[in-house]
């Protein structure tokens, strides 16, 4: 019997991946544990292996198309064997094929990802009315002058593939020859069925294609970018979102920052950044102040007792935020240790699913990349997000005169519904006093 290659589950909270590239085709060999295709979701890009060596008999769906976990997506075996009990839909190709699951995450979990269905057929998306169909079958569709609208998917979902616009071609309207002459000389299209005896399409029945815009890109929303549009729209749509802003003098980090850079190669000390020493103020502030250490959760609100500090970091999939796991608990070598670990391997794609889950509170830095102020929304449903702009000069008095320090500006976005004014205010004061008093 054929062997089927399994959809895996990469995390509690993942119901689906994209299919990201085939590293296979079909009839190619391959060994046991070889890697046949890159899977994304909405945390990082993951690569699929063979189970055992065999013949890849069947690849049963295309690149770009978001499928569910535990659903069976190619087939190995011996060449010739019978792949119909394996293929998905089937009694064993979907979830009654059990991939091995991660281990369980103690951290708070992540709002799940919708599932994909993959049984009755729909022909549009019932939000916008537009088709749902894959780019290499847009693109088909296109290039053949088909109406992608009036093609029935196949695909996940109902969702309109290459094969179904190839089929469509196949089978399309009858094109008179004066038609087909007018096609080719002028940018027309024809509709599935035409005025003239039988459905034929005749030189009237031709209509103008669409102007080409050739300076224009479409990007399908998916991924990363798919999971950030989300949930910034339920952010703002769920949460009474407040923002307060403050600045504080940064004389003192500047100076701690100069002596750690100076002493840390003797000591043995990683390169301490301001932003370690910002999250490391966050943290120990935040033990003075749960109410902004928390999840709002409708019904409840649940404070922690550590601190586990999100920091937003911007890869090349896109915005992730690793957490900091007992931030409040870390000396500042460690933070800067830490930190520097969860950076990289969200950069490189290679973070797992438990190193982004569990934040109670978020840290982002603009001001790393020159912006001063900007107001940041909240990753519920934590009830506190705060934003770090970039170093600016200002006047402020001191010693009953005016003079002009280098101040660093914070934005403080909390949930009204969960934590009044006042307390983000007291917040942003002690923070204030602890990093402006950071070399103490």
């Amino acid at each position: 019997m054929a062997t089927p290659i399994v959809m895996p589950r990469q995390g509690q909270s993942v119901e689906s991946c994209i299919l990201v590239d085939w590293h296979v085709a079909v009839g190619d060999s391959v060994k046991a544990g070889q890697e046949v295709a890159s899977i994304e979701t909405d945390k990082a890009v993951f690569e699929i292996e063979s189970p055992e060596e065999g013949t890849v008999l069947e690849l049963f769906f295309e690149t770009g198309e978001d499928i569910p976990v535990l659903t069976t997506i190619a087939a190995i075996g011996d060449p010739g064997e019978d792949v119909s009990d394996i293929k998905p839909g089937s009694e064993s190709g979907s979830t009654a094929v059990k991939a091995p699951l991660p281990p369980a995450e103690t951290a708070t979990p992540e709002p799940a990802t919708p599932a994909v269905t993959t049984q009755a057929p729909a022909l549009a998306d019932t939000t916008s009315g537009r088709t749902v169909a894959s780019p290499r079958a847009r693109g088909r569709a296109i290039t053949a002058g088909i109406n992608i609208s009036q093609i029935a998917g196949t695909g996940p979902g109902g969702r309109v593939i290459e094969r179904d616009v190839v089929a469509a071609e196949q089978s399309g309207a009858r094109v008179s020859p004066a038609a087909k002459a007018a096609m080719s000389e002028a940018k027309l299209t024809a509709p599935s069925s035409g005025s003239g005896p039988g459905g034929l399409v005749l030189t009237s029945d031709l209509t103008e294609a669409a102007p080409e815009a050739p300076e224009e890109t479409v990007i399908k929303v998916s991924g990363i970018r798919k999971i950030v549009a989300e949930r910034m729209h339920q952010s703002l749509a769920n949460t009474a979102q407040l923002s307060l802003h403050t600045s504080f003098n940064a004389g003192a980090i500047l100076r701690a920052r100069a002596l750690v850079k100076r002493e840390g190669q003797s000591r043995g000390w990683p390169n301490i950044t301001l932003n370690d020493m910002i999250v490391y103020a966050v943290a120990n502030t935040l033990g003075l102040h749960p109410e902004l250490n928390a999840h709002f959760l409708g019904e409840t609100i649940k404070q922690f007792g550590t601190a586990h500090v999100g920091v937003a970091t911007d890869t090349p999939r896109g915005l992730l935020v690793p957490v900091l796991g007992n931030a409040s608990k870390l000396s500042l070598v460690d933070v800067s240790k830490n930190l520097k670990r969860l950076t990289q391997a969200a950069q490189e794609g290679k973070i797992p699913p438990s190193d982004l889950s569990g934040g109670t509170f978020t840290i982002t830095n603009m001001g790393m990349i020159g912006i001063e102020n900007f107001t940041p929304v909240l990753n519920a449903p934590e009830v506190a997000i705060l934003g770090v702009g970039g170093i600016a000069i200002k006047p402020a008095e001191i010693d009953d005169e005016i003079r002009f320090i280098k101040s660093i500006p914070l934005s403080l976005t909390i949930d009204h519904q969960a934590v009044d004014g006042a307390p983000g205010a007291r917040f942003l004061q002690d923070l204030v006093k602890a990093l402006e008093g950071f070399e103490l």
